[in-house]
C-alpha cells in the first residue's frame, strides 16, 4: 500500500487532476489517504451513493448522492482538496457527468486538487480515458500482512517463533486486509494460539479466496516430473532454472524465469507437465481460464483482477492451457484486454512464471510468440519408440503391476504415432479386457487393446505434419533426436565387435 501512496503523491505533486484506484478493499484505501492528504495540505472530501458528498469536518455538503450535483459543488471549492468518489460506475455512463469531469480536469491541476475515483470494477468512457491516470491497489503484502500479525500476537500475548511466524504470513498472500483479520480472529475464537496445525486453515481461507475469483483455480499437484515421460530436453531446461528465482540468481546476473510456452499434439503431456512444474519448483499451481477471461466482456479488468491475485500469491506457477482458444475469443470481440496482457508478459516483476500450453499455434498473434513474453517456446512432438517405452512403464507401474513382466520394449514398438494420452487409455482398456475374464493381466491384452485403438495422429495426419513444419524453425524440441543417439549408439557397439 505505501508504494501505491508513493506513486499517488507524485502524479498529486505533478498536478494529475484525475486518478482512478482499482481496489476492492475501500477501508484500506480510505485509511491511506487520510495520512496522505494532511502531509500534503490537501483537504479531504468523500462521495459515496448512500451519504452524498462530505466535507473535511464529516458534514453533508450534498447529501442528494447524485454524482453529477456534487461534482458542480466542486467548482465552487477553492482550496486545496482531494475529492474522492468511491463506486461511481454507475454515473460514468452519464454524458453530463463526463461533460463535468472533463470541465474540472482542465482547472484542477492549477488549483492544487484532483479527483480519485476508487472502485474494482471502473470502466472509464473513452472520453476520459486520456485524462486517468489508473493505480493498481495491491493486496497485503508480507511486510503489511507481518504487522497485522505483530499486533495481534502483543495484544494476545501470544509468542510465534519466527519460522512459523513466516509461514504464516506467506500463507496469508493472496487475501484482503478484511479476510485476513477474519482469518486470524477465527484462529483465536477456534482456542488456537497460531500453532503448526492452524496453518492448515490458512490453505482452507486462500482456496476460498481464489473461488471467489471467476478465472482462477488452484490446483492440488497430483504428480511429480518423474510420472512424466519423455521430454528430456525439456526437463534439463526446468532442472536448470528451478534454483534461478531466488537472490543469489539475482547477484550472479540473472534475470528472473518469466514463462514456458508449449506446442504440440494433443494428448502428448504438455498440460502434466505444467503441473509437473509446479511440483519441481515448490510453487503454487494456479490455472487461469483464458477463455472465460477474453469473453467477460470486461476482458482488461478481469485480467488485471486476476493477475493480482496471482502476483500476490507468488512465487507461483500460472498455467494457461490452451491459450490460443483465449485468443480466438479475444479477437472475436475485437482484441480488448490482449494489450493488457502482452504488456504484462513483458514487464512483470513478480515471480510468475507463465506455463502456457497451444495445440493450434496459428491462431495465436506473432506478438505473443516473440522473445521476452516467454523464456522458450518447447514444441511437444508424439513420443519415439523410447518414449513410449517409458511412458508405458509409468501406466503400467501406476496400476500395480511390474513392468519387468510385461515385453513392453515389443508393445512400443507397435504403438508408432501414439500419443501419451492414448497409451494411457491402451493400459487401461487392456485393464479392462483381463477383468471382465476375471484373469491377470498380460501382454496379449495390452497388445490387442492397442490394435483396436485408431491413433488421432492417423485421422490428422496432415495437420501434424503442418504443425511439425511450422515448429522446425520456430520452437525449440521438448525431446532429444534418439535417432541422432542410436546410430552413435550402434555405432560404437560396431566398433567394439570390428
Amino acid at each position: 500500500m505505501n508504494d501505491v501512496l508513493q506513486h499517488l503523491l507524485l502524479l498529486l505533486r505533478a498536478r494529475y487532476p484525475l486518478i482512478q484506484l482499482l481496489t476492492h478493499e475501500e477501508d484500506r484505501v480510505d485509511r491511506g489517504l487520510e495520512r496522505l492528504a494532511p502531509q500534503e495540505g490537501l483537504a479531504l472530501y468523500r462521495w459515496r451513493l448512500t451519504t452524498g458528498l462530505v466535507g473535511p469536518d464529516g458534514s453533508a455538503i450534498d447529501d442528494t448522492g447524485s454524482a453529477d450535483l456534487a461534482l458542480a459543488r466542486l467548482q465552487g471549492i477553492e482550496e486545496r482538496a482531494l475529492f474522492v468518489f468511491y463506486d461511481p460506475q454507475p454515473f460514468l455512463r452519464e454524458h453530463r457527468v463526463v461533460r463535468l469531469l472533463r470541465d474540472l480536469a482542465a482547472t484542477m491541476g492549477s488549483r492544487g486538487q484532483a479527483i480519485v475515483l476508487v472502485g474494482q470494477g471502473l470502466v472509464l468512457p473513452a472520453e476520459l480515458e486520456k485524462d486517468v491516470a489508473v493505480l493498481d491497489v495491491p493486496l497485503p503484502g508480507p511486510a503489511e500482512v507481518g504487522r497485522l500479525l505483530s499486533v495481534l500476537a502483543r495484544a494476545e500475548g501470544i509468542t510465534i517463533p519466527p519460522e512459523r511466524f513466516d509461514s504464516f504470513v506467506q500463507g496469508s498472500l493472496g487475501l484482503t486486509e478484511r479476510e485476513i483479520k477474519r482469518l486470524f480472529a477465527r484462529i483465536l475464537l477456534g482456542g488456537g494460539r497460531f500453532a503448526d496445525e492452524d496453518l492448515d486453515q490458512l490453505a482452507v481461507e486462500k482456496s476460498q479466496a481464489i473461488r471467489k475469483s471467476r478465472y482462477l483455480e488452484l490446483w492440488a499437484q497430483t504428480g511429480g516430473i518423474a510420472q512424466v515421460g519423455g521430454m528430456d530436453n525439456l526437463k534439463r531446461w526446468l532442472q536448470q532454472r528451478s534454483l534461478a528465482f531466488g537472490q543469489k540468481a539475482r547477484d550472479f546476473g540473472l534475470p528472473q524465469p518469466s514463462g514456458l510456452f508449449m506446442l504440440g499434439v494433443q494428448g502428448c503431456g504438455k498440460s502434466l507437465m505444467a503441473k509437473a512444474v509446479a511440483d519441481l519448483w515448490r510453487f503454487p499451481l494456479l490455472r487461469l481460464d483464458v477463455s472465460a477471461v477474453f469473453s467477460s466482456g470486461q476482458e482488461e479488468q478481469s485480467l488485471r483482477n486476476t493477475i493480482k491475485v496471482a502476483e500476490s500469491l507468488a512465487p507461483v506457477v500460472l498455467w494457461i492451457d490452451e491459450l490460443e482458444k483465449g485468443f480466438m475469443s479475444a479477437d472475436a470481440r475485437g482484441g480488448e484486454g490482449l494489450g493488457y496482457f502482452l504488456t504484462w508478459m513483458q514487464e512483470k516483476q513478480a515471480p510468475v512464471f507463465v506455463v502456457a500450453t497451444a495445440n493450434e499455434v496459428k491462431v495465436l498473434p506473432p506478438e505473443l510468440l516473440r522473445k521476452g513474453r516467454f523464456d522458450e517456446i518447447f514444441f511437444v512432438d508424439l513420443p519415439n519408440v523410447h518414449e513410449r517405452l517409458e511412458i508405458l512403464e509409468i501406466h503400467v507401474r501406476r496400476r500395480g503391476r511390474n513392468p519387468d513382466d510385461f515385453d513392453l520394449t515389443a508393445l512400443a514398438e507397435e504403438t508408432e504415432k501414439f500419443s501419451g494420452a492414448e497409451l494411457e487409455e491402451l493400459v487401461t482398456a487392456a485393464l479392462f479386457i483381463a477383468f471382465a475374464e476375471d484373469r491377470a493381466l498380460d501382454l496379449h491384452d495390452l497388445v490387442d487393446a492397442s490394435r483396436e485403438m485408431v491413433p488421432l495422429a492417423v485421422t490428422m495426419d496432415d495437420r501434424l505434419k503442418e504443425l511439425r513444419d511450422w515448429a522446425r524453425t520456430r520452437a525449440r524440441p521438448a525431446s532429444s533426436d534418439r535417432r541422432r543417439i542410436d546410430f552413435f549408439e550402434e555405432f560404437e557397439e560396431w566398433e567394439e565387435v570390428g
